[in-house]
């Protein structure tokens, strides 16, 4: 700002207005505690006041003609100001009686120098009665056409006006800004502001708002007020992005930690505002509503700033706990130490319907990934903490139980009863979201589960079967008692479920039959074969075809009754056949041909097992050696034979051959 060091007017100063005794300091005695203690009246009293100075410099006028025309009133007002200086103790009741016992005392113009002095020194009373004075000069001069061969001049001195009460509009801001930041509130100085915004209203209160050209601002009201407004504003926005605020690197919580910050701060300064700040001010003020309604729009604008960033689950949910829970509650707003002066009944939303929609469905999109995730770890603490361990279960009333069903409706409980202490609405979506995510956990963990128990043959898996059959439908029951839930979907699912484990455990059962029966067979035959090949007495050739006879037909009922019960030993029913043959063939060579498949077909038969089944026949030592010699290429050529290892497992009998 530009500011030019010369005098206002040209008149001559008077040998009792000197310099030194015109710059008082007002802002104190105004500021007194009797000026504290005083009610709007004061104002109305003192803009009475001015009106009535209006009233009398129009009278003066007409006796003085044009004399100092436009000059009278701000010096009146400046002889009203010092008066109450100098007659505190009984006269300061009230601008009005200090006007009525005070006479007028020439008062010395400041340059505009000096006037910027004051208000640099906050001395914003006396500065704004000379700026008056020079206002009303100004106009005067204006009025009676001075300056129509030198309108420039004009502009200067009006731009002059205008600049010293910008300067004042902006010491208003900055005391009202730096009241809540001062620890020791200055009390003189608000009071100061009051009583400079009731007699710029009262100066400029029938001022005639049209602009006129060359002094557009001249005479015309200054809105102070609104000024002062402004700045509680401007204080509550810097206050609220003064709390801390760490970044999400340097601590997780750091949300919480800085909404936490946000709460105490500011319900710090509104028991400052209530307790000290209140009382400079008069009830028309209505500071503590003023301040409420800053702090209110500031945290709104913040939060809605908040809420447009990247925030994660956690994030979200303390964001929306908060304005929901935390925002009007004790530990803030209504705090009992605010109580009355800080009223919440009338306040806006905190956020627009539609940032608060948008902060709601942020937070189910995120739950969806934690919800899924929750489910997630109990099916990966199932497969590595219990099959893979094979855990065994505990049994409770002769029932095989598993925490699954617990586990399921913790979480879901959790996350629906938090989510329903913000809003009904957001407890709904919760719990829709939590059942969509169960019933596609469900077949995950069926899928899971039938995969371990195909690649591991565990003695834990029926126990575990039966136990997650129960718990899926303890899940069911809990859900529709806990929650108002349609759970037609859900039951439809563990139907199919309940099914396919009933499969796996049948398809279970006859793979365990099967491999039983499989073993029965073998053992069996392996007996049966064991005690055919001991050594006995020689047989004739009618004793040879009825042995063999026989074996043929027991063959047949031994297999028969074991592949009708589910044996899958197929490989095992030619090895009787066999040797029944070779015992009661008459030919060499077609017992060479049953040796040679006998050999083929059960590639672990040793050299002794076949001369033992030889000496059946009746061959001496040479003729079995012949034979085996001429088919063990069979042996060796085959390509392991239809099944397992039978003579393996047998013992090879002692011959003993008599001469």
């Amino acid at each position: 700002m530009e500011l030019i060091t010369r005098s206002v007017t040209s008149e001559p100063a008077s040998p009792l207005n000197s310099p030194g005794k015109e710059k008082m300091e007002v802002t104190s005695e105004l500021s007194s505690s009797d000026v504290q203690s005083r009610d709007s009246g004061f104002f109305e009293r003192g803009i009475k006041t001015m009106l009535s100075i209006r009233k009398s410099k129009r009278n003066l006028k007409k006796e003085r003609g044009k004399e100092d025309t436009g000059t009278w009133n701000a010096k009146r007002l400046l002889q009203t100001l010092r008066s109450c200086e100098e007659n505190k103790p009984t006269i300061c009741n009230s601008v009005e009686k200090a006007a009525e016992i005070c006479e007028p005392i020439e008062a010395k113009p400041l340059s505009v120098m000096e006037i910027n002095e004051l208000i640099q020194k906050r001395q914003l009373l006396e500065a704004f009665a000379s700026i008056k004075l020079m206002e009303d000069e100004t106009i005067s001069e204006r009025d009676s056409e001075k300056y129509s061969d030198n309108p420039q001049e004009l502009v200067r001195k009006s731009k002059d006006v205008d600049l010293l009460y910008n300067s004042i509009t902006n010491a208003i801001k900055s005391i009202v800004e730096e009241t809540l930041e001062d620890p020791t509130l200055q009390h003189t100085m608000l009071t100061s502001i009051v009583t400079l915004i009731a007699l710029e209203e009262a100066a400029h209160s029938s001022t005639d708002n049209a602009a006129r050209p060359g002094s557009d601002l001249l005479g015309r009201p200054r809105k102070w007020r609104e000024q002062w407004r402004e700045a509680v504003n401007e204080s509550a926005r810097k206050r609220v992005l003064k709390a801390p605020m760490a970044s999400r690197e340097e601590a997780t919580s750091w949300l919480d930690l800085h909404l936490h910050f946000l709460q105490e701060h500011l319900r710090e300064d509104l028991l400052k505002i209530k307790s000290s700040v209140k009382k400079c001010y008069p009830e028309e003020y209505q500071v503590c509503d003023t301040y409420v309604e800053a702090f209110h729009n500031a945290i709104a604008s913040h939060l809605q700033e908040l809420s447009q960033g990247p925030l994660d689950f956690h994030e979200l949910y303390t964001l929306l706990d908060w304005v929901a829970n935390t925002y009007q509650s004790e530990l803030f707003l209504g705090h009992p130490e605010l109580k009355p002066e800080v009223k919440t009944e009338n306040l806006s939303l905190l956020l627009t319907p539609a940032d608060w929609d948008k902060l709601k469905n942020d937070y189910i999109a995120s739950a969806k990934g934690k919800i899924k995730s929750y489910f997630g770890n109990i099916l990966s603490l199932e497969v590595t903490e219990k099959w893979e361990k094979e855990v065994h279960l505990e049994e409770k009333e002769n029932l095989y139980h598993a925490s699954l069903s617990l586990d399921i409706q913790t979480i879901i409980g959790q996350h629906v009863k938090v989510s329903g202490a913000i809003s009904r609405s957001l407890e709904t979506k919760m719990l829709e979201l939590c059942m969509a995510e169960l019933l596609e956990f469900i077949p995950r963990f069926e899928q899971e589960f039938m995969a371990w128990s195909t690649v591991q043959d565990s003695p834990i898996f029926v126990p575990y079967l039966v136990a997650y059959i129960n718990s899926f439908h303890d899940l069911v029951s809990g859900l529709e008692t806990a929650f108002t839930v349609n759970t037609e979907e859900l039951q439809k699912i563990l139907a199919a479920l309940t099914r396919n484990f009933t499969n796996i455990f049948l398809t279970k059962l006859r793979t365990k039959t099967q491999e039983l029966l499989h073993e029965v067979h073998k053992y069996v035959v392996k007996e049966y074969v064991t005690q055919i090949i001991k050594p006995r007495w020689k047989m004739n050739r009618e004793t040879r075809q009825q042995v063999s006879r026989k074996m043929s037909l027991e063959a047949a009922i031994i297999h028969s009754a074991l592949i009708d019960q589910g044996s899958d030993a197929d490989w095992l029913l030619p090895v009787i056949d066999h040797i029944a043959n070779i015992i009661g063939e008459k030919k060499k060579d077609k017992m060479k041909a049953y040796v040679k498949e006998l050999c083929r077909d059960y590639p672990d038969i040793r050299k002794e097992h076949v001369l033992a089944i030889l000496a059946l026949r009746g061959l001496g030592r040479a003729s079995r050696a012949a034979i085996f010699q001429q088919v063990r290429h069979a042996q060796e050529s085959s390509d392991g034979g239809k099944g397992g290892t039978l003579f393996a497992e047998i013992d090879v009998p002692v011959i003993c051959s008599c001469f």
